[in-house]
C-alpha cells in the first residue's frame, strides 16, 4: 500500500509541477502575467473542488461534522505558520504582503523584479513556498488512499492538474532569469517532492483509525482553502484588475466537480 501511495504522491507532485515547467518552457516567449494568473486561478478552482466535493464529504462520513471542522481549523493554522516561516526566511514584511502586483510577489517576493538576479531569487522563493504548500496535498493523498485507493487515485489526478500552473509559476522567472531548461524542469519537479513526504505522513496517520484519516483529510482541506482564498484568488483579482480571474476559478471548480463525479 505504501508503495502505491508514494507512487501516487510522486505523480501528483513531481510529475504535476514538472509538467508545468515543460509547459512554461514551451510557452515562455508568449507567456504573459495574465496567462500565468489565469492558470493559477484555474488551479484554485480545481483545489476548491478537491476540498468541497472530495475531502470534506469523506471526512464528514468518517467522523462527523465537528471533528471535520476541527481538522479544517488545524489545517488553516498549520499553513499560516508555514507562510510565516517563509515570510521570515525571505525577509518579507507585513507591508510587503498588503498588495502584490505580480505572481512572483504573491509567493512572498518583496521587491518588483528588475533584473536577472531578482528573477532567479523570485523563482527560488516560489519553489520554497509552493514546496511547503505541497505537503498538505500529499497528506490528503496518503490518508485518502489508505481509506480507499480509488479515492487516492482521484485525488492524485486532481492535485496533479492543480500543480501544473504552480509549476509554471516557478519555472517562468527561472527561465527568464537565464536558467537552462533542463535545470528549470529538474528544480521545479523537486518543488513537488514534499508531496511524497506528505503522502508518507498521511499513510502513517491514516493507518491509526478512521478518525485520524478524517482529521488528516480535513486538515489538508483547510490548508488548501487557506491558500486559495487567502492568497491565490485575492492576488488574481489584483493582478488582472477584472473579473476574468474569478470566471476562470469558477470554470476550475466545474471541471473539478466533473472529475470527482465521473
Amino acid at each position: 500500500m505504501i508503495i502505491k501511495i508514494i507512487l501516487l504522491s510522486a505523480i501528483a507532485g513531481v510529475f504535476g509541477t514538472g509538467l508545468g515547467a515543460i509547459v512554461s518552457a514551451t510557452l515562455i516567449k508568449r507567456s504573459t502575467e495574465n496567462m500565468t494568473c489565469w492558470m493559477l486561478s484555474f488551479a484554485a478552482g480545481v483545489m476548491t473542488s478537491i476540498v468541497c466535493f472530495g475531502l470534506a464529504p469523506e471526512a464528514f462520513a468518517l467522523s462527523g461534522v465537528y471533528y471535520s471542522i476541527l481538522g479544517l481549523c488545524i489545517g488553516v493554522v498549520v499553513i499560516m505558520v508555514l507562510n510565516r516561516i517563509v515570510d521570515k526566511a525571505t525577509k518579507t514584511t507585513n507591508d510587503d504582503l498588503d498588495i502584490h502586483h505580480t505572481y512572483a510577489e504573491m509567493y512572498h517576493e518583496s521587491n518588483i523584479i528588475k533584473n536577472r538576479e531578482k528573477l532567479l531569487r523570485s523563482g527560488t522563493m516560489m519553489l520554497i513556498a509552493i514546496g511547503l504548500h505541497n505537503i498538505p496535498e500529499g497528506i490528503a493523498i496518503g490518508a485518502g488512499g489508505t481509506h480507499d485507493i480509488q479515492f487516492g487515485i482521484l485525488l492524485t489526478i486532481m492535485i496533479a492538474l492543480h500543480n501544473i500552473p504552480e509549476g509554471m509559476a516557478i519555472a517562468t522567472p527561472l527561465l527568464a532569469g537565464g536558467v537552462r531548461v533542463w535545470k528549470t524542469i529538474l528544480w521545479t519537479g523537486l518543488a513537488g517532492a514534499p508531496t511524497l513526504i506528505g503522502g508518507i505522513i498521511g499513510v502513517l496517520i491514516g493507518s491509526i483509525s478512521d478518525l485520524a484519516i478524517a482529521l488528516s483529510l480535513s486538515a489538508a482541506g483547510g490548508a488548501m482553502l487557506y491558500v486559495v482564498f487567502g492568497e491565490i484568488i485575492p492576488q488574481s483579482v489584483i493582478m488582472t484588475k477584472n473579473r476574468i480571474a474569478s470566471l476562470v476559478t469558477l470554470f476550475g471548480i466545474i471541471i473539478g466537480l466533473i472529475i470527482t463525479k465521473i
